[in-house]
């Protein structure tokens, strides 16, 4: 009975400190760059694989994005991939002058 206590007491005294105990705060990631990310950098953000990593590219060769919002006229990237992505790239300064989010 002794060390069912204990091993209660144990349980609760874990269960207490990791409620009390600070929350990690989760590290973000900077914003991907959509005019200066290699086809790499494109197919490590959530929805895009190499085919449309590949055709972000191709499209900027063309019209370097102006606003992120543009990324919806590449090919295969919908409201709903963009809805994904929009918290997660940026235009860049170098491209429009000024950096849009």
């Amino acid at each position: 009975m002794k060390v069912n206590r204990r091993i209660v007491s144990a349980v609760c005294a874990l269960a207490l400190f990791l409620a009390l105990a600070p929350s990690v705060p989760a590290v973000e990631s900077p914003a991907v760059d959509i005019n200066a990310a290699s086809e790499e950098q494109l197919t490590e953000l959530p929805g895009i694989g190499p085919s449309k990593a590949k055709a972000i590219v191709e499209y900027r060769a063309a019209t370097p994005f102006r606003s992120v919002e543009e990324m919806m006229n590449v090919r295969g990237i919908g409201q709903s991939t963009f809805d994904n992505l929009k918290d997660k790239i940026t235009v860049g300064a170098a491209s429009s002058g000024v950096e849009k989010r």
